[in-house]
């Protein structure tokens, strides 16, 4: 593909992800020098733009009463078969709850405001059904197919200064996003792009207390700390609205 110094920085960022996941092969990383250097471009990329870059301009907190306008609204950019990009935009105090990417690459790169990331990994052994964990409140025995043995792997805050926050198909898959101290915008980079046909669904969860340290809240949790996920159907107060992107078209 041939490179023009007048690109766009998203432009630039389309064409590098692109090189980046369209063979991409996660198991083939590893000590693969042209992969993990074209990784590193990515990360570079990402690491420049700015909202001002695709013109978006920060949203200011409202004081307005309550509203049925969604909590975060999605300005798709382009997606091929190797990549998905696109802007979230999240009001204040709104959550993307706990989700997963099976099989997929991400990379989140916050355009303006802050957000609070928190990424679990699933481990792999079965729940033990000969531990009698105990759930407060109680589990129902049908929901015991739902339960996934997980790890806390990292927590963070993130703004425009930060670098991208990556997710891969095996570490820091599953996360929660929440807006701190206002509104807030992500540039988010998906590979590849959810596809339910192809075993690529979203999935959400929530985290469980147990009768041990039923006081113990999510923000107290320990990085390392082994914990119970349930997969939920998606949370009621939360959907994902629409809005045109007004940035600079992007072409693969």
């Amino acid at each position: 593909m041939p490179r023009n110094s007048k690109d766009s920085v998203i432009q630039k960022i389309a064409r590098q992800a692109y090189v980046t996941f369209k063979n991409f092969n996660a198991s083939a990383i590893g000590d693969n020098k042209t992969l993990l250097d074209s990784q590193g471009n990515l990360v570079s990329l990402l690491t420049e733009i700015r909202a001002a870059d695709l013109n978006i301009a920060p949203r200011q907190s409202t004081d307005s009463k309550p509203d049925r306008t969604p909590p975060v609204t999605y300005m798709h950019i382009c997606e091929t078969d190797a990549f998905s990009m696109g802007v979230f935009l999240l009001k204040s105090g709104a959550s993307i709850p706990l989700h997963d990417h099976p099989g997929m690459n991400g990379m989140l790169k916050v355009l303006y405001g802050k957000v609070s990331i928190r990424c679990f990994d699933k481990l792999e052994k079965p729940p033990d059904t000969e531990n009698d964990t105990q759930f407060d409140p109680p589990l129902p025995a049908f929901q015991n197919d739902s339960l996934r043995r997980s790890i806390l792997r990292s927590t963070g805050e993130y703004s425009e200064d930060s670098g991208p926050c990556i997710l891969t198909p095996e570490q820091d898959n599953l996360h929660q996003i929440d807006a701190v101290e206002g509104p807030a915008a992500f540039l988010d980079i998906l590979a590849p792009p959810y596809d339910p046909d192809d075993g690529r669904d979203c999935h959400y969860y929530k985290v469980l207390q147990t009768v041990v340290g039923t006081d113990k809240k999510l923000e107290q949790h320990e990085e390392g700390e082994e914990m119970w996920l349930l997969e939920i159907p998606q949370p009621e107060d939360f959907w994902c609205g629409g809005e045109p992107y007004p940035g600079p078209a992007v072409s693969i």
